[in-house]
């Protein structure tokens, strides 16, 4: 997983934009304190810097005209998201959505400000913050791509966890509800995705339920 050279999509600075050079460094220190780590290829390393750095991956695998905008978007996906614990708002879904609103609003904020720090252009900034904030999700094919993006980190990372942890028929509905969210682009990538067997079969039944009308 490690980020690689000139061409390959683990090689998101390699653009000729010095300011997504230094947006992505600024963005990575930001999410370099979290308390909660992952072990990968034998190294401790934070686990939303992992996340970022897979999602700036999907990013470029899906799209690789991919501008600078849709990059810090990925890399700034879950900002910081530490600091906002879900235990700080009420149980059950009303509870989370609020979290998610109020995750996202900091995180737009804090983007924005990083974004400022390190001179970025204010067209590229505006609209790094609206693929952020999932503006135009139906409309507009770079949400869409992050959206597929964050499904894949999803899939790549967090689902043989969670199948663990869950019944058979909820995360078959976990699954089916990442699905509906996806393009049949991002649909297809996750088949690239190593994954246990089990997964793999709940996955392919949950691609396989009819989406909703």
């Amino acid at each position: 997983m490690a980020e690689g050279g000139s061409g390959d999509p683990d090689d998101p600075g390699d653009l000729g934009h010095g300011f997504l050079a230094r947006a992505l460094a600024a963005i990575d220190a930001a999410n370099a304190d979290d308390p909660v780590r992952l072990e990968v290829d034998g190294e401790s390393r934070p686990k939303e810097i992992v996340h970022a750095e897979r999602m700036t991956y999907w990013v470029r695998a899906l799209d690789p005209d991919a501008d600078p905008a849709q990059l810090i978007a990925a890399r700034s996906h879950h900002l910081r998201r530490w600091v906002v614990a879900r235990s700080t708002f009420p149980d059950g879904r009303a509870g989370y959505l609020q979290w998610r609103v109020a995750q996202r609003k900091r995180q737009v904020d804090e983007l924005s400000e990083i974004l400022d720090d390190v001179g970025c252009p204010e067209q590229a900034k505006e609209r790094a913050l609206a693929i952020l904030a999932k503006s135009g999700r139906t409309a507009d094919p770079a949400v869409q791509t992050q959206e597929d993006a964050l499904c894949l980190v999803f899939l790549e990372l967090q689902a043989d966890e969670l199948a663990a942890r869950l019944e058979r028929d909820h995360m078959v509905e976990v699954l089916r509800k990442s699905v509906a969210k996806m393009s049949q682009r991002g649909i297809e990538a996750a088949g690239a995705i190593a994954m246990s067997d089990p997964v793999r079969g709940l996955l392919a039944e949950a691609v396989d339920a009819p989406r909703p009308a």
